[in-house]
């Protein structure tokens, strides 16, 4: 079956046709607003391409791009140091330092294409894969070869329909799942929650809230945001820096222009002591989801205040309040997400590599760049 669908590649939202967000109404990460945070505010080592499909003169799908340069990068991150860490670190220097992702690389979650309900998945899937090919050659011409191409994130059923179009010359892979938490119809109010909880975990609620005495939580506007750039910055870094592994840090007007470009739809909430800026968690409104952005802190008042584990029943109560079904708690830090009571859904993807070679041995190099984690899930409900 050849596909009827053809594409064009928009390296700027000032050239995406005008009713694209007709397309993006189900997903705010597809929106020309939020691509318009990643070309104004994207990380520095981050190009971004936005594809448009179209059958005949109709846009009938959309979908995101982005380009990683990792040899741009500093440190990969400086949590761990160990044999595998210096071999993976190698691996992506050496060999696959240019990763081009179909979807987006910041987010978890399939946040890479809509297309509209009449196309067939699959017809919209080969030409997906028709506009990656495109966009390597486009990266060619520029004297950057694409050493990685992956197409994330995907849950078990999602990932189906690519297993039917030829991606077999693609390594199909399992990473950390996403963490989302479902909000029962029967919870009307935080207060809802609470009374689920098993009294183990109802004694956990307690006494974080009892440590963060002392603690005033803040809605920062785009004033603040801007008056507390800084701050923020040095907040978000230390813990990027620290976590297990990065492809990229954010540039340090991020959280301005989106919310500039976002408003309402944006959530920004500081956590301050005596007027300090200690630490932040940032909200983003998708439909009926909410999802958990970037968040810092000050690592000695985290620990001695509970801070992160506070953040989290916060971003539980704001969504249950507000009437949102579920919170996409995305990954990292799975089992303390868990014991708020966030559930695992498997996420899966499939990457290739440009090196024949060293695609025959994508199973092996691929334990090596994506970090595993061990954890214990946690139900925190009767």
């Amino acid at each position: 079956m050849t596909t009827t669908l053809t594409y064009k590649i928009f390296s700027s939202t000032a050239e995406l046709p005008e009713n694209w967000n007709d397309l993006a109404i189900e997903n705010i990460f597809l929106s020309r607003e939020y691509l318009g945070v990643l070309e104004q505010s994207g990380p520095e080592n981050m190009t971004c391409h936005f594809m448009g499909f179209f059958k005949g003169e109709q846009l009938v799908g959309i979908a995101l791009s982005q380009f990683l340069d990792v040899n741009q990068l500093k440190s990969f991150g400086e949590r761990d140091r160990c044999v595998k860490t210096s071999v993976r670190n190698f691996i992506f220097k050496n060999f696959s330092s240019h990763v081009l992702f179909i979807g987006n690389n910041m987010l978890t979650g399939q946040n890479a294409f809509h297309f509209l309900p009449e196309i067939n998945t699959k017809e919209a899937l080969k030409a997906l894969k028709k506009a990656s090919k495109a966009l390597q050659v486009l990266f060619k011409e520029k004297g950057k070869k694409i050493h990685l191409t992956s197409f994330k994130d995907f849950t078990r059923e999602e990932i189906k329909d690519f297993e039917d179009i030829g991606f077999k010359d693609h390594y199909k892979f399992c990473i950390q799942p996403n963490m989302v938490f479902e909000i029962k119809e029967n919870w009307t109010s935080f207060d809802d929650y609470l009374a689920d909880l098993s009294k183990k975990y109802r004694d956990q609620y307690k006494r974080s809230r009892k440590k963060a005495e002392g603690i005033e939580k803040r809605k920062m506007d785009l004033e603040d945001i801007i008056r507390y750039e800084d701050t923020i910055y040095d907040l978000y870094f230390h813990v990027a820096r620290n976590a297990p592994f990065n492809t990229f840090f954010l540039a340090k007007n991020h959280f301005r222009v989106f919310k500039e470009l976002l408003g309402d739809k944006f959530l920004f909430y500081g956590y301050f002591i005596e007027e300090k800026l200690i630490g932040f968690n940032t909200l983003i409104k998708n439909g009926s989801a909410m999802d958990t952005y970037f968040l810092g802190y000050d690592e000695t008042i985290q620990r001695e205040k509970m801070l992160y584990l506070n953040m989290l029943y916060d971003m539980v109560a704001y969504s249950i309040n507000k009437g949102f079904k579920e919170v996409v708690f995305a990954r990292t830090a799975l089992e303390i997400k868990s014991s708020v009571g966030a559930r695992p859904v498997e996420m899966y993807g499939y990457i290739r590599h440009s090196n024949s070679l060293i695609n025959k041995k994508m199973d092996v190099i691929f334990d090596y760049l994506e970090p595993k984690t061990e954890w214990q899930e946690r139900n925190p409900f009767k």
